[in-house]
């Protein structure tokens, strides 16, 4: 029961390191998540929310996959957006295979929730894929 007690007061900790933090711009997102993400042995795709100020609210993970791929649908992204009043969200998944360069099935899902955001009123600012130490910036790059 202590043991249990204590991992959530280290995620809250966590949280609360984050919470409120200012997102200006892409490196600052991913100096932020590169730790959590980097030593991943499977791919997961997080949602961080943002209020009016960018500011984060806080992040999802909305899935887990296999070394490769996960399974993300619009439905699931926008949930969690909308339950926690997300003016603005930066979608965010990481590469085990070290390689931060989008897949064309990455620019297809990205494409995909620019525009399911755009129909909610609820933007998508980035999407960053992170691999080992490095990162990958839709907007960066030009593809958002």
């Amino acid at each position: 029961m202590l043991a249990a007690f204590e991992v959530s007061r280290r995620i809250q900790s966590q949280t609360k390191w984050f919470s409120n933090k200012k997102i200006t711009s892409p490196k600052n997102i991913a100096d932020i998540f590169i730790p959590l993400l980097k030593d991943e042995l499977k791919e997961k795709f997080l949602l961080i929310n943002l209020n009016s100020a960018n500011n984060i609210i806080n992040y999802s993970i909305i899935s887990v996959g296999n070394l490769n791929s996960s399974v993300v649908h619009p439905r699931e992204v926008f949930k969690s957006a909308i339950e926690n009043s997300a003016a603005s969200v930066i979608l965010m998944h990481n590469h085990p295979s070290g390689n931060c360069k989008p897949s064309d099935e990455d620019k297809n899902l990205t494409k995909k929730l620019v525009e399911a955001g755009k129909l909610l009123d609820i933007p998508v600012f980035d999407h960053i894929i992170i691999a080992g130490n490095d990162y990958t910036s839709f907007v960066e790059k030009g593809l958002i």
